[in-house]
């Protein structure tokens, strides 16, 4: 038993603070859940002391981001892209427009099969437009989301893109420990554990299963983050205890965004927040570094008739 009284939820993530471990993955194309799109999602984070990360799908541009949220902590998702200058260019331009970190996505290669999508004829409106990627693909900008990960990419494309950034390089995409090596050694600074929502490829591991696997590998040497099935505030407290340093959330800040934009997003994260602090409350925990192994168990633990 300890005392509880006060609970404090604050971390550091790349030696900077935030207010809880709970932050924002880059999700496409965010106006067509609300006319402000990407920058009503980075204010609510601003607005909360936590992590926002763009998509290179965004309909609003590096400036546009800097201006709606100004002080905000702000990552850029990206990929290793075909063009090797328009990857420098990316990483230039987040530097120059106060981005903090470069997210690197490893599990595109190519889209999957989205049958769904296939049978509605989806395609965009008019006003979800990709504003970062026409920048460089005016003609033909479909062709280049289809086709914007180099396949001939390999780990000396991030070692080359750690000398031409001062910005922290965190490896999206990675589900194993011999992955998560490999990062590490061609100098990432942190992991974010991720299946790409489960949209990429029909059964692969959940995150939470593939968790802590990367963290037994490397959780000495970088940060490790986790995205995927994020629902409630015991999915955190799960994904924090399993070694995970913050996790992040994609569906559920969509969600919040088309009820009630930048508000709506921010109600969702206070929403998380305060089931993790309930959480914490009832298992003895009043602060982060609380959290460990010992408190969460497999559910192939408990016997089942």
């Amino acid at each position: 038993m300890r005392t509880i009284r006060t609970r404090n939820l604050s971390t550091t993530i790349l030696g900077k603070p935030v207010a809880f471990p709970i932050g924002i993955s880059p999700t496409a194309c965010q106006k067509l859940a609300h006319f402000e799109g990407e920058c009503a999602t980075a204010k609510a984070a601003q607005d909360l002391e936590t992590i926002f990360i763009l998509s290179s799908h965004s309909n609003s541009s590096f400036e546009e981001l800097a201006k709606a949220a100004p002080h905000g902590k702000r990552w850029l998702q990206m990929y290793l892209f075909q063009n090797r200058e328009m990857t420098k260019e990316f990483a230039k331009l987040a530097e120059a427009n106060g981005f903090e970190a470069l997210v690197i996505t490893i599990d595109y290669t190519m889209p999957g099969l989205r049958r769904h999508m296939l049978r509605n004829e989806f395609v965009l409106p008019p006003y979800a437009k990709y504003v970062l990627l026409e920048r460089y693909h005016e003609r033909n900008v479909i062709s280049a989301v289809v086709n914007i990960s180099d396949p001939d990419a390999d780990w000396s494309y991030v070692r080359w893109l750690t000398t031409i950034t001062k910005l922290p390089i965190v490896i999206k995409g990675i589900l194993t420990a011999e992955d998560a090596v490999a990062a590490a050694d061609v100098g990432a600074s942190a992991i974010l554990v991720s299946n790409h929502g489960g949209r990429q490829l029909d059964s692969i591991p959940s995150t939470i299963e593939a968790l802590p696997e990367v963290v037994k590998a490397v959780g000495h040497r970088v940060e490790i983050y986790m995205d995927g099935g994020i629902r409630d505030g015991t999915d955190v407290y799960k994904a924090l205890s399993l070694g995970a340093r913050m996790v992040f959330i994609g569906r559920p800040a969509i969600w919040g965004l088309v009820h009630g934009g930048s508000e709506g997003v921010k109600s969702i994260l206070k929403i998380l927040q305060e089931e993790l602090d309930n959480a914490m409350c009832l298992t003895g925990c009043s602060v982060i570094s609380n959290l460990d192994q010992e408190r969460v168990v497999h559910e192939s633990y408990y016997a089942r008739l």
